[in-house]
């Protein structure tokens, strides 16, 4: 007899239960921390330990099967979120794609081809191709390609106002009856409306949709580069929903000049950033597709809207000092590119920030290890050999889902302007992105979004990039990237530029005396906080050791009489000594101090410090005092391009 209990519900209310004495530790454990009881907490533990992402994105602490969304089609089959290519090759995985034809690369087509075939000889099995007048010259097209087999190696061209002729140029190398796969693609990259944004320049939208006649089914004459977006700072969640807006207009403007829908939407491509927030790259690609996938649902062509992606690794993401860590930002963007199913993946080179003439590194040693960066995955990890490896997981299908939802409010909103161009020329996609942009510069300089080797762990060390007499490095335009980009880093290299500078005339960086209370186990988490807080900004600290008061004077004596110190000590430190100390540092002529940790610190009984620096600070602002007081002249840039 039937007790009305089944197995399923059982399970769920066990799993409730599991839940409920999670969130009960959990609060114990928030409530010890703060100092309160449990409910006293200002939020549930899992409000309070959610994280928010860029783009109104919030991630949980935990993950459950009450978060279980139903199970998305295989790949190849509609809504494509487990991927657009249902024939894709398990052993050979997605397509590691290289660019060839940039600056500082050979320019004579002979070169190029055995370059080339080096590379599809040693693990490529995909080419990106600069064309035209900065990049491979139209009439050696034919030598560069010579050997390559456009029915095993999917063939982007990257030429901007050239791209008419130089889509002209390879359709007239491919057979008549060429029919590429899903993994083999020919993109003539045409982008008129994306790189209207960027002020990239290209061909206007009736010359690319003239060539996507010509192209029929040989090759995809239209890209939509939401690289654009994500160069001048736009969210993840920005970057697909003006991308998918602007292959909107494409399927418009295709539509209207006679092809069908299917036809249309064979025409497209899409690249997108992978950057090094691994899960929200993993996220992004499934999205794209499942947005792309609507879009082709409501003109009709349901089994036609598998989109093809091509990750390229953000740009933006890549600093100009340490370089070297960009090898690891490249692998874990590269990761989540690839197990969120893009058909290709582009690695930069580690220095592609870099101006040329600061490049140490030999153009082929920067595209081997950006190979080899997606051979170890492919090959040692096997990250290729399963197709949508993430898909099931609890946490990736909730933010794929999250990411689609948000990316088509705001699709929703563009088209509800009129469409793409319409919110372009009306100023709303550049107003996004530049909200965007402010709100990851305040992140960065509060330093809730860390830069390894650049706002955490820097060395002050490092060798300059540039000359004091020639343009920061901050500044400097960067070889093939968009005029628009904008680098995350680009707040704090523009402080070391100015370090740099200032040592190269005087021959020291600014410097400021730390003045260490009581022994090393007391202050040494606050010292070595500002110690990296100031390596960040270019400014060097001198530290004596531990200090009393009655010490400080000879400490600043042998400091080179400083103007600027910062006191580091203990909280009961400050309460018993601090009053002296900043006395003593005044006394002996110190005309800024700052006190390490908050405010709340300081004896409020005790004359005030100057400042406090502790974590949450603006340590862009602060620095930049810093160093206006240390008589450091940071020289003005070239506006937001290309830093």
């Amino acid at each position: 007899m039937s007790d009305g209990h089944t197995p399923k519900a059982d399970a769920g209310s066990a799993l409730q239960d599991a839940y409920q004495r999670w969130s009960e530790s959990a609060a114990a454990v928030l409530a010890k921390s703060r100092r309160v009881s449990a409910d006293e907490l200002p939020g549930s533990p899992e409000e309070l330990l959610s994280t928010s992402l860029p783009g109104s994105l919030t991630v949980k602490p935990l993950y459950t099967r009450r978060d279980e969304l139903p199970e998305p089609s295989l790949p190849g089959e509609f809504p494509f979120v487990r991927g657009s290519d249902a024939d894709r090759d398990p052993i050979m995985g997605w397509r590691v794609t290289e660019r060839f034809g940039d600056p500082g690369s050979p320019r004579d087509p002979g070169a190029i081809n055995d370059a080339i075939i080096d590379a599809l000889e040693n693990g490529a099995s995909g080419l990106w191709l600069s064309v035209g007048a900065d990049g491979i010259a139209l009439d050696d097209l034919p030598a560069a390609l010579d050997g390559v087999l456009f029915d095993l190696v999917p063939v982007t061209v990257d030429a901007g106002v050239d791209g008419v002729a130089a889509a002209d140029a390879l359709l007239e190398l491919l057979p008549d009856d060429h029919r590429p796969t899903a993994s083999t693609v020919i993109s003539l990259g045409l982008a008129p409306l994306t790189s209207a944004y960027s002020t990239r320049p290209d061909v206007d939208l009736a010359a690319a949709v003239e060539i996507a006649h010509r192209a029929g089914t040989r090759a995809r004459a239209l890209r939509v580069d939401g690289t654009d977006f994500a160069a001048a700072g736009a969210t993840d969640v920005a970057e697909l929903a003006f991308s998918v807006a602007a292959g909107v207009d494409y399927l418009r403007a295709l539509t209207d000049s006679g092809l069908s829908p299917e036809q249309a939407l064979g025409q497209l491509t899409f690249a997108l950033g992978a950057s090094d927030d691994q899960f929200l790259s993993i996220a992004k690609f499934r999205a794209l597709r499942r947005l792309w996938a609507r879009v082709a649902d409501v003109v009709g062509a349901p089994g036609a809207g598998g989109a093809l992606t091509h990750a390229i690794t953000t740009i933006g993401m890549f600093s100009q000092r340490d370089a070297w860590v960009n090898m690891l930002r490249s692998t874990v963007a590269a990761f989540g590119a690839g197990v969120g199913g893009a058909d290709q993946v582009t690695v930069l080179g580690f220095d592609a920030a870099l101006p040329l003439e600061a490049r140490t590194s030999s153009p082929a040693f920067s595209r081997r290890m950006a190979r080899n960066t997606q051979l170890l995955l492919l090959e040692e990890s096997n990250l290729g050999r399963v197709l949508d490896p993430a898909g099931g997981s609890w946490f990736v299908e909730s933010l794929t889902d999250e990411v689609a939802h948000a990316a088509w409010a705001l699709f929703q909103t563009v088209e509800g302007l009129g469409g793409y161009r319409a919110a372009l020329d009306g100023g709303f996609i550049a107003e996004q992105i530049a909200e965007s942009l402010a709100e990851r510069d305040r992140a960065v300089a509060h330093r809730t979004v860390p830069l390894t080797g650049i706002s955490e762990f820097p060395n002050l060390d490092e060798r300059p990039l540039v000359t004091a007499d020639s343009a920061t490095s901050a500044t400097t335009p960067v070889a093939s990237a968009p005029p628009n980009l904008v680098r995350t880093a680009h707040q704090f290299e523009e402080l070391r530029d100015a370090s740099d500078r200032t040592l190269a005339d005087v021959g020291a960086r600014p410097s400021v005396v730390l003045v260490p209370l009581g022994p090393v186990a007391e202050h040494n988490g606050r010292t070595t906080f500002v110690a990296n807080l100031l390596a960040a900004g270019g400014i060097a600290a001198v530290n004596p050791g531990p200090l009393r008061p009655d010490q400080v004077a000879d400490a600043v004596a042998a400091a080179g009489d400083p103007s600027v110190a910062v006191l580091c000590a203990a909280n009961p430190r400050y309460r018993e000594e601090g009053a002296a100390a900043l006395d003593a540092l005044r006394s002996a002529g110190v005309t800024t101090i700052h006190v390490a940790g908050p405010a709340s610190a300081w004896p409020s009984d005790a004359p005030a410090p100057d400042d406090f620096v502790g974590i949450g600070v603006d340590a862009i602002d602060t620095l930049t005092s810093l160093q206006q007081l240390l008589g450091v002249g940071a020289r003005s840039g070239a506006g937001a391009a290309n830093r």
